[in-house]
């Protein structure tokens, strides 16, 4: 069994809160990461923009296989 890291509880985290309220808006995500596991886990994006580390995003990817589809217009999560 492979060592389970924050970045896969964070994924785990925002795929729940998918599951429970069928989206989940970038800045509720960041405020949690932010709240819970420090600013280690986000960066400022080139145009700006405050986001999740790559590694979350990439634990996220491989956990919901595809089933969840990012809005670029509304900047949430939300199934597909």
């Amino acid at each position: 069994m492979t060592e389970s890291t924050t970045e896969q509880h964070i994924a785990e985290w925002m795929i729940e809160q998918i599951k429970n309220q069928g989206t989940l808006k970038q800045e509720d995500a960041i405020a949690y990461v932010r709240a819970e596991h420090g600013e280690a886990y986000l960066f400022t994006s080139e145009s700006g923009n405050i986001s999740l580390s790559k590694e979350i995003k990439k634990a996220f990817r491989k956990q919901h296989n595809g089933r969840i589809a990012w809005d670029r217009d509304g900047f949430f999560w939300a199934w597909t």
